[in-house]
């Protein structure tokens, strides 16, 4: 018997309509697996912003608790401004992760968190930051027009300033504590 033949003694195995169907499906899949393991996760997108490099955008409202929070009083240190909303489920995941890159940094005050509201109530935000913690003010009213300067089209969306009120990063979805520190090492 031919060893490129089948057992029926029929026609070679690489000649039959099955091996030419796979062969391309195969090598697709194949393919389709090592772009999916390659790129970055929602977690690691990066983004291009017109605001990259130069000042941020002013940032100045009323925070959830009645006070008046202004950007400009932060100079000085790092600061992560993060837009999000109290019911997005990239937002409460990355929660945690600002909590532990605030308290990281609360004591040498090198760095802060300040998030501003992206669509919704002040009552749902207050609410939500009673049930998962945090210690940053949170800009509630003005977040509209902050929203819009720093060009902001869903959240959870992050952007670091360095100490001179430069923007030097910005995140598309969620970020971590450790990739933050990171960030500022690159740029420190």
């Amino acid at each position: 018997m031919d060893p490129a033949t089948d057992e029926s003694g029929g026609t070679p195995f690489w000649q039959r309509r099955t091996f030419w169907i796979v062969l391309p499906l195969a090598l697709l899949a194949a393919l389709f697996v090592g772009v999916l393991a390659t790129r970055d996760s929602a977690l690691e997108r990066r983004a291009d912003s017109p605001i990259l490099g130069g000042l941020a955008p002013p940032l100045v409202g009323q925070t959830i608790t009645g006070e008046m929070f202004d950007l400009d009083d932060w100079r000085g240190r790092w600061v992560l401004v993060n837009f999000f909303q109290s019911t997005c489920v990239p937002c409460i995941i990355e929660h945690p992760e600002l909590t532990a890159f605030d308290e990281r940094h609360e004591t040498s005050g090198t760095a802060r968190v300040v998030s501003v509201v992206f669509d919704d109530s002040a009552e749902n935000v207050r609410e939500f930051f009673a049930v998962h913690g945090g210690d940053w003010p949170v800009v509630s009213q003005g977040a509209g027009q902050a929203a819009v300067a720093y060009g902001v089209t869903g959240v959870p969306e992050s952007y670091l300033l360095a100490p001179s009120g430069v923007v030097v990063w910005k995140q598309i979805g969620g970020v971590t504590a450790d990739g933050i520190d990171d960030v500022i090492s690159q740029f420190s």
